[in-house]
């Protein structure tokens, strides 16, 4: 059984009220860990903490940051191998894909903001009104809540430009998936990054997240999570007039012309509503399919999806894992239960398999149209809806029957088609004969319920930081 306890002022704590929560093994459902319960006590110690950090780390220069950035990235590639299987034990995800994606993304996060640190330039403007050059100011104390599907991935594009541009951070991971965080908390720690700079507290929500959303001292927050909880803390924050960044839910449409190259590109697409057992934000749930090859691609695709192989996260042939939680498994039986009652055909799975874990099935539904439940609200597991399409007018219809607006995908042969479409798609990214290709450059990030703001590239350093203008006369 392990102990996991917060990382405060550059040390292990226990949470002060010493309660603990139990942290399960998504493949056997049984406890392998505990870790601090939290709450406001442990925040008001951490933030107090980052308070005293911050006049020191904001003072270093940019390369002096981006050093200690380098240095983290260092240690943790390191520690690839030992990372990724703790990523795999505590969210079920499957091995290869901690190993050869998430952690390495992990610590090309780091290294990414480490450079942008020593390139992240201020602006100038004359010729009009004297000279005026534009100041870039860390905020102060910042806070991040990160979530359980890509633990170690999106705590670290969280954390990296808070620190790189100055600030120090209070940061939440998930309790359900607490381990890779705390692990990084005492990487931290043996690096010898100033104590309070970065501080881990854990615990659920309304505890720890709260208290940090409405601490005075907090400046921002970055958060990641579903669009309930989203919403609630831009209710807590509005009123305090905190920057908030907020980067939700997603109903991600995939669109599928005839003229694609759809047969080769199948593993991709397949990938794309599966990868992560649909735990990811960006998967394509929706799969709208032009009508003169629907029943060709139908057939294949489910074919494809049958083949994936459910199994032993450890296992590297293992390409879908268990669901993260109880509570998320019975939340995506019952997601499967409400197509049925809609009217959806379940071509494949729809069930628990057998044995212990949180596992699901890989399923296709279709004969749901675009007002069901089943195709507006985010279910976040391995199932995946069919529904075809006439023309580019209904398709675009179809792909913007949501509130959520993360993601889209659009296979086809068609430039100008393909133009035309992403101009109009209600989606914070747009995919063109591709699925999840990141340029860290980039802004990221999603309308409607899907969120508020941008993450990535300079977006994230300009959302840490807080413009001032200085104006000289005379010049």
């Amino acid at each position: 059984m392990q102990t996991l306890t917060h990382w405060i002022d550059g040390q292990a704590r226990p949470a002060a009220s010493n309660r603990w929560l139990e942290v399960f093994n998504p493949a056997t459902g049984k406890t392998f860990a505990r870790v601090a319960a939290g709450d406001a006590a442990d925040v008001e110690a951490a933030v107090a903490a980052a308070k005293r950090a911050f006049p020191a780390w904001s003072g270093l220069r940019n390369s002096e940051r981006a050093a200690w950035l380098e240095k983290l990235a260092a240690a943790l590639e390191a520690r690839l191998e030992e990372f990724a299987r703790a990523e795999s034990l505590d969210g079920g995800k499957p091995y290869r894909l901690a190993y050869d994606a998430e952690i390495p993304r992990a610590v090309s996060n780091l290294r990414f903001f480490a450079h942008a640190a020593t390139q992240f330039a201020s602006e100038s403007h004359h010729g009009e009104a004297g000279l005026n050059y534009t100041l870039r100011a860390p905020l102060g104390v910042v806070a991040t809540i990160s979530p359980w599907n890509l633990p170690l991935y999106l705590f670290t594009w969280k954390i990296a430009p808070a620190l790189a541009t100055g600030n120090t951070v209070v940061a939440k991971p998930s309790e359900v998936t607490p381990l890779t965080a705390t692990m990084l908390g005492e990487l931290v720690a043996q690096v010898g990054l100033p104590a309070g700079v970065l501080n881990v507290v854990h615990g659920n929500g309304p505890d720890v997240g709260e208290a940090l959303v409405a601490h005075p001292a907090v400046r921002a927050i970055s958060f990641t999570g579903s669009t309930r909880v989203g919403r609630r803390i831009a209710g807590i924050a509005s009123p305090l007039l905190k920057k908030i960044s907020l980067e939700l839910g997603g109903k991600n449409p995939t669109l599928v012309f005839a003229d694609s190259d759809w047969r080769a590109q199948l593993d991709v697409i397949v990938r794309s509503a599966f990868q992560n057992s649909g735990q990811i934000c960006l998967c394509g749930s929706r799969i709208l399919v032009e009508r003169a090859i629907y029943e060709d691609f139908r057939d294949a695709f489910v074919d494809r999806v049958a083949a994936l192989k459910h199994g032993d996260p450890a296992d590297a042939s293992t390409r879908l894992g268990p669901l993260v939680s109880q509570a998320h498994c019975d939340k995506v039986m019952a997601c499967i239960e409400r197509a049925r009652a809609e009217g959806g055909r379940v071509l494949l799975g729809g069930q628990r398999l057998p044995g212990t874990g949180w596992y699901v099935a890989a399923t296709v539904i279709e004969g749901l149209g675009p007002e069901t439940a089943s195709n507006r609200e985010e279910i976040f597991g391995p199932v995946a809806t069919l529904q075809p399409f006439d023309g580019d007018a209904q398709a675009l219809a179809l792909a913007n029957a949501s509130e959520y607006g993360l993601a889209a995908v659009l296979w086809t042969s068609d430039l100008g088609r393909a133009h035309r479409l992403s101009a109009q798609l209600q989606a914070g990214i747009v995919w063109v004969n591709s699925w999840l290709m990141r340029d860290l450059r980039t802004p990221f990030g999603g309308v409607g319920a899907s969120g508020l703001g941008r993450e990535g590239g300079v977006e994230a350093m300009r959302f840490f930081t807080e413009a001032k203008n200085v104006c000289i006369a005379g010049v």
